[in-house]
């Protein structure tokens, strides 16, 4: 009666399929002739192991092996000893589970173009005032970026000239070096995986095929952007190989400092000084702001030092959405530092009026 083949790899019969394989690599390489010269129980469990992976790394197979046992796959699993025939299918076995390990595979070699691989993604800084940022602003960025040689159109090899079949490999790309039972399949190191090879270089890009190349492009920034943020340029970066396309330009937004307003968020800050009179009975000043003209503001009679008054809608733009930010306007009130005799006496007036206690002003002309 033939083995349970989940008890030849030694897991569950609800074992995934990354467990199965993981079970498959350590038994075959337990029970390998390689490692177990002469050993001829270890060259029969190696089998097995061999004709029980077969099956249960096959969906199909496994699935009629699980609903009738060896019977559903009599016929498909095996692989009839190391003769010719079965030789073939422990090759290809091997060249799936252990082709990640060993660098490509095993057996003849066939032609494996290498993997496309996407460029370098680039990043540029760009520094806009505030006024800008409010704004938006098209900005035009030289910068310089990997490219497909223009002389040699991206082939690496000087006008009139073309690429060879490399000699190493034939053409195939890889070079297979043989050890035992294994055989280890690499890229060529002569044509990189190409098959071919520059035999004339192009004296632009000595054989290379790209070049860097001066770029210029205009990045839109929109408005009510803020520090930190980074757009992205599609296909602005690096070249890639093998026709792996090109990487994106990264774009970082700075904005420069106000002198007079300063920003939370959507929302801008300014300082206005009123006068204590205009605190204490109320008014309105004009108030500048960031769009370069000015807006009325109103101060409520007894307006307190320090508090903040709001102009709806006259702060930065809302970055990708609808509507402005607001103003914020911080009250200082503005106190003369030589007061006329008149003042003086007004003030004086007005602390007799309070209780005797001295105010605010008298404190600091006392």
């Amino acid at each position: 009666m033939k083995e349970d083949y989940y008890q030849i790899l030694g897991v569950e019969r609800t074992a995934s399929e990354v467990e199965i394989k993981s079970a498959f690599r350590r038994q075959a390489m337990k029970y390998h002739p390689d490692r177990n010269p002469g050993n001829k129980e270890a060259e029969e469990q190696f089998k097995k192991v061999n004709e029980a992976f077969s099956v249960l790394s096959d969906p199909q197979k496994k699935r009629m092996y699980d609903q009738y046992g060896h019977e559903g796959v009599s016929g498909a699993g095996g692989f009839g000893g190391f003769n010719a025939g079965g030789f073939g299918d422990i090759n290809d076995i091997f060249g799936s589970v252990f082709g990640d390990i060993f660098g490509g595979g095993f057996g003849g070699a066939r032609r494996q173009s290498p993997r496309p691989q996407r460029g370098e993604d680039l990043k540029l800084d760009v520094t806009l005032t505030l006024e800008e940022a409010f704004m938006g602003k098209e900005v035009p960025v030289d910068y310089t970026r990997m490219d497909n040689c223009s002389a040699c159109d991206g082939t690496g090899a000087a006008p009139g000239s073309a690429r060879k079949t490399c000699r190493s490999c034939n053409g195939t790309g890889t070079v297979t070096y043989s050890q035992g039972f294994f055989s280890m399949r690499q890229v060529c190191p002569d044509c990189g995986g190409k098959g071919t090879v520059v035999e004339k270089p192009c004296p632009e890009c000595r054989g290379s095929g790209t070049k860097r190349v001066k770029e210029k492009i205009t990045v839109k920034i929109p408005s009510g952007v803020r520090s930190g943020v980074t757009l992205r340029v599609s296909n602005g970066g690096d070249i890639g190989t093998n026709g792996g396309g090109f990487g994106d330009l990264y774009v970082e937004v700075h904005v420069k400092e106000h002198k007079i307003f300063k920003r939370q968020g959507d929302d801008l800050v300014i300082d206005a000084q009123i006068t204590y009179p205009q605190a204490v009975l109320g008014g309105s000043i004009k108030v500048p702001t960031i769009e370069g003209k000015e807006v009325e503001l109103t101060i409520p009679k007894g307006t307190q030092f320090g508090s903040t008054l709001k102009l709806q809608g006259n702060g930065m733009p809302r970055l990708g959405k609808k509507g402005f930010g607001d103003l914020l306007v911080n009250i200082k009130i503005e106190v003369p530092k030589k007061p006329t005799p008149r003042q003086k006496e007004l003030l004086e007036e007005l602390a007799k009026e309070t209780g005797g206690k001295k105010s605010f002003f008298q404190e600091l002309f006392s």
